[in-house]
């Protein structure tokens, strides 16, 4: 039976759910091969979750037995208040799914392209043609909506893509990597678009190799390892969870060097750069001290920079080797 677990519309309705996905032990096995060994999640409505994790560390996997694509085996899931083994119609008729690579058909129109989303969600023909018409609107994609769909760039396929996934008012949306070969300035117009569906009501449900991504736009992020969640909470949460956070002083005048040395006894050195390490977690308070205590001696570095650990270090720190296909972020904040 379903869950008893209510979810409600964008469109009003019944009650609002605790949690729009919530996994319990959630297992996938190929052969002797464990791809997903006891996944729990919740993930309230109206937010977006990332799950990262390595190549190969099972994303997709979690996406396709969440949105019914394929049977867990072993745990329990539900999603949007549908059980995804008892109710497998209920769940597909709640979400929408993008995945790594576009369901457009190139050889017909952008439009086309919608029409045949809105046949499959069998919504009356004007009905169809009304949500088409105010998708392609919202997405900046009118002037372009008679051109076959093989002439787009590849940001406008993804705007497409997501476009027609929208067409049956999914509460919850499954985005499998949607930023993928994606130019910079067509990733923030991505970044825009998930911004303005979360602000609607909707639940987004992130899978991304960018770790900047996840930082920008999720609200909470899961990493995955070895077929388990290894660390849960908000970007800031997760940074707090890896050592190193430290203040970098730089001077001109050796004598100033030498001074906020004394007074900073804890400092890392390097002499030849006239640079100071302080550790440091990065709270106003750790960084009023630092000043206070130069202040006191009459000292002022000409340079003054804050390094945290940031999501790569994260990454990077639960699970074990770098990914050269994770790209890298700035680490440091110049003040």
């Amino acid at each position: 039976m379903p869950s008893s677990v209510m979810s409600t519309s964008r469109r009003g309705g019944g009650h609002p759910s605790p949690a729009a996905v919530s996994a319990v032990g959630l297992r996938k096995s190929y052969g002797d091969k464990t791809v997903l060994d006891g996944i729990d999640l919740s993930i309230p409505a109206g937010s977006v979750f990332a799950l990262l994790g390595p190549n190969g560390a099972g994303k997709t996997t979690v996406v396709k037995i969440l949105s019914t694509l394929i049977t867990a085996g072993g745990g329990q899931a539900q999603v949007a208040g549908h059980d995804i083994a008892a109710s497998p119609g209920g769940v597909r008729a709640a979400i929408g799914v993008t995945g790594q690579f576009s369901a457009v058909d190139g050889l017909i129109t952008g439009e086309e392209n919608m029409f045949l989303m809105a046949d499959l969600h069998h919504l009356p023909k004007v009905e169809g043609r009304r949500v088409a018409a105010e998708l392609l609107e919202r997405f900046d994609l009118v002037e372009a909506a008679k051109r076959p769909a093989s002439t787009y760039s590849g940001g406008m396929k993804r705007r497409l893509d997501i476009a027609m996934t929208l067409v049956g008012d999914p509460r919850i949306i499954f985005l499998d990597e949607p930023t993928t070969g994606l130019d910079p300035r067509s990733r923030h117009n991505m970044w825009q678009i998930i911004r303005e569906l979360v602000a609607g009501g909707v639940t987004v449900f992130l899978t991304t190799q960018y770790l900047e991504e996840a930082d920008e736009l999720a609200d909470r992020i899961a990493v995955l390892n070895g077929g388990r969640i290894v660390a849960e909470g908000t970007a800031e949460e997760l940074k707090r969870m890896i050592p190193g956070g430290h203040v970098r002083l730089r001077f001109c005048d050796p004598h100033a060097y030498r001074s906020a040395g004394a007074v900073l006894g804890e400092a890392g050195r390097d002499d030849e750069a006239l640079v100071l390490q302080i550790p440091s977690d990065g709270s106003q308070r750790a960084l009023r001290s630092v000043l206070d205590r130069l202040d006191s001696a009459g000292v002022e570095a000409d340079e003054l920079t804050v390094h945290m650990p940031d999501l790569d270090d994260v990454f990077f720190a639960l699970t074990g080797t770098p990914d050269q296909s994770l790209p890298s972020q700035s680490k440091e904040n110049v003040r």
